[in-house]
């Protein structure tokens, strides 16, 4: 099972990478994906995860051929 996981903003800078793919993720949750990408830092609190451009909790799970995005929430005035 191979997924494309990308990082965006300061997550970008924060892992090191815009774009990852991984083999071996069946049943895997966001978060649980996100450890495998960036296994020295815990995710921060309020990042906001996508599968397949679409919002997603942390705990859901991922399937074969999925993109999965990490991006931090929007701010603006």
């Amino acid at each position: 099972m191979t997924i494309q996981v990308n990082f965006f903003a300061s997550l970008r800078e924060l892992t090191g990478q815009s774009s990852i793919q991984l083999d071996d993720c069946a049943n895997l949750r966001l978060d649980q994906i996100w450890q495998r990408c960036v296994s020295s830092h815990t995710m921060p609190a309020n990042t906001l995860c996508a599968i397949n451009m679409e919002y997603a909790k942390p705990q859901d799970k991922v399937n074969e051929g999925d993109e999965i995005a990490f991006f931090p929430p929007v701010t603006g005035g």
